[in-house]
C-alpha cells in the first residue's frame, strides 16, 4: 500500500489509479470493514487524526478532483468530498524520499511525466498534508531510492 504524500498531480495514470485504489482500501481498513491491513505503518498518519475516515476522504477528494482534470472517472459515490488542508503534518524528510521514489519509478514507466512534473528539490505536498522539518517519517518502510 503506498499512500503518496506528494501530490497527486505528480502522479502517472498508473500511480493515480493505484492511489485512489489502495486509499479507498485504506479507507475501510479504518472504518473497520476489513480485516487486514490495520496495522500497515501508512496508516498511522490518518489515524493519529481525530477523525481519520473524514481525513482519508480529504485525501481521495483531492485525488478524484486531479483525475477529473485528467479526463478519468473515478467513483466519487464512495467517499464523502471535503476540501480541508493542512490537517496532518508530514516532515520535509518525507517529501524527499517520496520524490526520489516517485522519480525512479517515473523514469522506467512514464519519463514524459518525469520530465513535466521537473526538478523541484521535493514535490508539494498532498494539501492534506502541512509541510514540518524532519527526517522521513518513523512509518516510513524504506527502500533504496
Amino acid at each position: 500500500m503506498r499512500i503518496w504524500s506528494v501530490h497527486p498531480s505528480y502522479l502517472d495514470s498508473k500511480g493515480l489509479v493505484a492511489v485512489w485504489r489502495e486509499t479507498l482500501l485504506a479507507r475501510k481498513v479504518i472504518s473497520g470493514l476489513t480485516k487486514g491491513y490495520k496495522y500497515h505503518p501508512q496508516l498511522k498518519r490518518f489515524c493519529s487524526n481525530a477523525n481519520p475516515v473524514n481525513a482519508i476522504d480529504v485525501y481521495l477528494t483531492f485525488v478524484a478532483e486531479e483525475a477529473i482534470t485528467r479526463g478519468y472517472s473515478f467513483d466519487i459515490t464512495k467517499i464523502k468530498l471535503l476540501h480541508d488542508e493542512g490537517l496532518i503534518t508530514v516532515t520535509d524528510g518525507q517529501l524527499r524520499y517520496e520524490t526520489e521514489w516517485l522519480r525512479k519509478k517515473l523514469l522506467l514507466r512514464a519519463p514524459e511525466k518525469l520530465i513535466e512534473n521537473g526538478n523541484e528539490v521535493f514535490y508539494k505536498p498532498h494539501p492534506l498534508f502541512k509541510i514540518i522539518n524532519g527526517e522521513v517519517e518513523t512509518w516510513e518502510k524504506r527502500y533504496d531510492v
